[in-house]
């Protein structure tokens, strides 16, 4: 792997693959918690908009200038990046960063356009709040985190993405998307100094005449220790919950790996996990159960959350609350944390032979640290955490004085 910064101030990393098709994705540090002066969704409603046109293509063209070489376009939103990435041969790479470069530093947002996309947006409100597994783990975050620039929705309202204009789009791109917030990554089977070549060429000239504000540092803070029980009345046939609490943040190293594991060890994608093993596979109470944990710049989220028939809902919740307080009870055992290890350390190598989802870590990676763990030097830090580390990080975000819990009937 290669890693770097363009003269213009763009950070890039390479990695040689042996697959037929490439990778390259633009990941911009400018997301949900930067929408202050903004309405609630701009993010989200640029990411959809900036395939709307650019100075030197219409949206027809964008849309096409991939699709008909057999490529894929696509991008998403989260709190704190905007991602556009493309699926290529790997003949076609100059051409697809080209169209990464030129959707995020030229767009037009046409007025006529952006009138059309406001109901695409909502449609995807409504279709979201259809899904109360979804919805609830962003009502979750949003009172977990009232206040503060974590709050807000991605998707944000109907009533707020009908009120923005392309005014608020330009200004939103012109503030935030600056050399110095992008991450260029590159996973093909291609020489790595080619890659690098290929990237400093592109970022030249997609940089070459503009200017760009200086960057504002994001405002980061701690935020309220916050503590919830609300049940609320949504008419589902089943009923759904949460629980969870603060977690460590991106800069929190050892623990965020520890929290990591833990949130596998309780209810992983596995079957074997804790809470898998008694509430789906013993009891059959549940169709599935998830323990997620997401690390933000200055904070971090790890909830539980579960759909079951609502006459289940109370020994759901009991049994979740039990297995988390035998964790923090005392240590894992050396076999047990050592199984746990092995096992998230299988399921990272599986998912790190998908070139797409391997290119994206290594953007994401870059945009935070400025850098990129080998595959050994994360299989190291894993295997250094302890089970005082795992305990640490359990009676913190289990704390029964700071965990919330959040559910839907």
């Amino acid at each position: 792997m290669i890693i770097g910064t363009s003269p213009e101030g763009i950070r890039y990393a390479v990695r040689r693959s042996s697959s037929p098709a490439a990778y390259c994705a633009l990941t911009i540090g400018r997301g949900t918690r930067d929408e202050e002066g903004f309405p609630s969704g701009t993010a989200h409603f640029t990411e959809h908009a900036i395939f709307k046109g650019t100075r030197h293509r219409r949206s027809w063209n964008i849309n096409s200038c991939l699709e008909r070489l057999g490529g894929e376009l696509n991008a998403f939103t989260t709190k704190e990046e905007i991602v556009i990435h493309a699926t290529v041969l790997k003949e076609d790479l100059r051409r697809a960063l080209t169209l990464l470069s030129e959707l995020a530093l030229e767009p037009t947002f046409p007025e006529d356009e952006i009138e059309v996309e406001k109901g695409v947006v909502i449609d995807e409100i409504q279709s979201y709040k259809d899904s109360p597994a979804d919805d609830i783990y962003d009502c979750f975050e949003s009172y977990l985190f009232a206040g503060h620039p974590l709050d807000g929705q991605i998707l944000g309202n109907e009533n707020s993405v009908r009120s923005i204009t392309s005014g608020h789009l330009h200004d939103f791109v012109k503030n935030g998307f600056l050399p110095e917030r992008m991450a260029v990554s590159m996973v093909a089977d291609l020489p790595e100094d080619k890659m690098v070549s290929l990237i400093l060429s592109v970022c030249a000239k997609a940089i070459s005449g503009k200017t760009f504000a200086g960057m504002q540092p994001r405002s980061l803070r701690t935020p309220a220790a916050l503590r919830f029980e609300r049940r609320e009345d949504k008419g589902n046939h089943e009923a759904n919950a949460i629980i969870g609490g603060y977690a460590p943040s991106l800069a929190d190293g050892k623990a965020r790996l520890a929290a990591g594991l833990l949130a596998n060890i309780l209810a992983g994608p596995a079957s074997n996990s804790i809470l898998g093993s008694i509430l789906r596979e013993k009891n059959g109470w549940v169709y599935g159960v998830e323990a997620s944990y997401t690390p933000y710049a200055d904070s971090g989220v790890m909830a539980v959350s579960l759909g079951c028939e609502p006459a289940n809902l109370g020994k759901c919740l009991r049994t979740v609350r039990k297995e988390i307080a035998r964790l923090q009870d005392a240590p894992l055992s050396p076999r047990r944390l050592a199984a746990a290890k092995k096992q998230l350390l299988g399921q990272m190598a599986i998912s790190s032979a998908n070139g797409e989802s391997q290119c994206l870590g290594i953007g994401k990676s870059m945009l935070v640290y400025g850098n990129v763990l080998s595959d050994e030097q994360i299989k190291e830090r894993i295997l250094d955490i302890s089970a005082d580390d795992l305990l640490g990080v359990v009676r913190s975000v289990f704390n029964p004085d700071q965990t919330s819990t959040l559910v839907f009937l």
